[in-house]
């Protein structure tokens, strides 16, 4: 157990509850700060702050008194260009130069995988080079490079790149997935499905960002790939979803090619919530070395990608009903969908 003061940025968002709570239940003392509402039982445990992490003056206030960061809060990839530049890349400067000024021991700053671009090889390492493919990727390697900045100059910046995170309050891009298991569909995969992808359960991600929180600084000071050890294909993933649906129903392989060129004019239309980084690394191998997590950090992630998925779709049949009507570009709530609508009556 702890006494330290930690502030989530984005606490409001999946990664940001999950942690929360799981912090709390270590005897943490929380503070978020987020533009979006605080709408979780929680909020009579938590010092909850409406800012944006673009306003230096939200940004100091949520900062005094605190002894932690943990920067989750980020534009996400259906959002403006401009947004996300604003938000991922300059936001984070904004959060690390406030952080050092007001006596912040240490960031932990959760980047994403993105950074990798669509990679020539297999598994990636921290040291490989960085290629963002879009915006969104591209405003998370210059975000890095603010957190290799302040690290340079002495201060304590963990940098996390995790695998795409599922469990409970997940939704977004998931969501059709689930949707359509639940409602005795098929469901498409891009290519044959054989190709390895590797995902990640938050859980593990809180506790890896626990254990960044509590080491020691020189252990910690540093950029690790986060992702679960035990992973297998797309086609099996998606498939231990159809299975516990009860459905019957199996996972169909596409032609990547033409599927990947229609998604592109889609989304080049705004008819598609499928953007660039998804339907350009769907087909093909996706996973990343966990050699530094498990040597430096000594943890291993306890979930296996079908265990995450499953964790999630479970929780997503309790909950279906309270987000129907609803769309937004984060991962807490369906993406809307668009043309892709139309796909429905194939399945």
């Amino acid at each position: 157990m702890t006494n330290k003061v930690c502030l989530v940025t984005g606490g409001s968002g999946f990664l940001g509850i999950n942690l929360c709570r799981y912090l709390l239940a270590r005897g943490y003392t929380l503070r978020t700060l987020d533009i979006a509402p605080f709408e979780y039982p929680e909020r009579n445990v938590v010092e909850v702050l409406h800012g944006d992490i673009r306003d230096r003056s939200a940004v100091d206030a949520a900062m005094r008194g605190i002894d932690l960061v943990v920067h989750a809060a980020a534009a996400l990839p259906l959002s403006s260009p401009d947004d996300i530049f604003s938000t991922d890349a300059d936001g984070t400067r904004i959060v690390l130069e406030s952080a050092f000024r007001n006596g912040v021991s240490r960031v932990i700053f959760t980047s994403s995988t993105s950074v990798y671009g669509i990679p020539d090889h297999h598994p990636l390492h921290e040291e490989d080079s960085l290629h963002g493919v879009g915006p969104y990727g591209e405003a998370k390697i210059e975000a890095e490079r603010h957190c290799r900045e302040f690290r340079a100059a002495g201060h304590c910046v963990t940098v996390l790149r995790p695998k795409s995170f599922v469990g409970p309050e997940r939704l977004g891009v998931f969501e059709l997935l689930y949707d359509w298991a639940a409602a005795g569909r098929n469901f498409p995969v891009l290519g044959s499905g054989d190709n390895l992808y590797q995902l990640l359960d938050v859980e593990d991600l809180c506790a890896v960002i626990h254990r960044c929180a509590t080491l020691d600084a020189d252990v910690v000071n540093d950029s690790f790939n986060v992702g679960a050890k035990d992973f297998c294909t797309m086609r099996e993933n998606f498939q231990a979803v159809l299975d516990r649906a009860g459905h019957g129903k199996r996972v169909i392989g596409f032609p990547a090619r033409p599927v990947i060129i229609a998604l592109r004019l889609l989304e080049s239309l705004h008819l598609s919530p499928i953007y660039q980084w998804i339907y350009a690394t769907a087909a093909q191998e996706s996973f990343v070395s966990i050699e530094r997590l498990e040597q430096k950090l000594g943890y291993v992630p306890r979930y296996s990608n079908q265990q995450a998925l499953l964790r999630n779709f479970d929780w997503y049949l309790e909950h279906r009903d309270e987000y129907r009507g609803k769309t937004g570009v984060s991962h807490r709530v369906p993406w809307k969908r668009g043309a892709l609508k139309l796909a429905e009556v194939f399945f």
